[in-house]
């Protein structure tokens, strides 16, 4: 599933395409009421002659933000993706909605034809990822239900330990919860968790404060990496230029089997389920302390 990095990238990559570009029509393809939270002829009404303003991230959430403080939310679920195209390109199968955009910008002439046209298609193979248009009233109910934001400056580590410290779950589930701290899955949490050297059955009010403030450092390098990486491919992600993440080669503990060494100390590997996801941790560099 995309988490914050993957998102964030493919916002990196639509955002100078997009912005300023208006909605002309939107064309139906497979299936799209399994992905849609309106009706299909609701949603396309409702696009048409809109302009977009910027794109937005929240979590692992994007957001197209129209001229009139609507926007187009758009959740990738597991197998989602964006991909731009020329307009008289045909939809591929697993494509569900796409957007025919023209954009007062040059384009490249691969998306683009001679009227200023390209489209933005979503696919999506499972048919788990969700699109809907929202109110600013909408808007601001989800961000108020989402955590903060990892990358935020304005989170520091007392307001981090503050969260974490009156919760008896386990650190691994907690920074799964999206109402905890926003944009964070699995793959950036066993990553952060073993830079930070926390075990992920660590339970939340056995955290001290400077394990807390080690915790943040951690999500944010490990994020802060990813980006720059532009995200993780396990399998089937892309950016909305069809390129793959790199990060997947500097993964240092995420989807290795159990005893295997360790990449720091070469101690065999644990994995675990914490939350109903699959956890792996290494036992001398995140020792599990104060489980009780």
């Amino acid at each position: 599933m995309p988490e914050l990095p993957e998102v964030e990238t493919i916002r990196r990559t639509l955002a100078p395409l997009l912005c300023g570009a208006t909605v002309l029509t939107a064309l139906r393809g497979e299936h799209p009421d399994d992905i849609l939270l309106d009706p299909w002829p609701t949603f396309a009404r409702h696009v048409r002659g809109r302009q977009i303003i910027t794109l937005e991230r929240r979590g692992k959430y994007l957001a197209f933000r129209f001229s009139d403080e609507r926007r187009l939310l758009i959740h990738l679920g597991m197998t989602g993706e964006l991909q731009l195209s020329q307009p008289d390109s045909p939809l591929p199968r697993h494509c569900h909605i796409a957007l025919v955009l023209r954009s007062p910008h040059p384009l490249p002439a691969t998306v683009i034809d001679r009227r200023g046209r390209f489209v933005l298609r979503y696919r999506d193979t499972r048919r788990f990822g969700r699109i809907g248009l929202l109110t600013p009233e909408d808007w601001a109910a989800l961000s108020q239900r989402l955590g903060p934001e990892p990358l935020d400056p304005e989170l520091d580590a007392p307001t981090f330990w503050q969260q974490l410290v009156h919760r008896h779950t386990r650190i691994k589930a907690a920074l799964l919860n999206q109402s905890l701290i926003a944009g964070v899955g699995n793959i950036y949490a066993d990553e952060a968790l073993f830079q930070a050297g926390i075990h992920p059955l660590r339970r939340c009010d056995t955290l001290t404060l400077s394990e807390a403030e080690r915790l943040l450092s951690a999500l944010r390098s490990v994020l802060t990496a990813a980006i720059e990486s532009r995200g993780t491919t396990i399998r089937d992600y892309r950016d909305a230029q069809g390129r793959t993440g790199r990060y997947q080669f500097q993964l240092q503990i995420y989807g290795q089997q159990a005893n295997t060494p360790c990449p720091r100390c070469r101690t065999p590997l644990e994995r675990m389920r914490v939350g109903g996801r699959s956890s792996t941790a290494c036992p001398r560099c995140q020792p599990l302390l104060c489980t009780v």
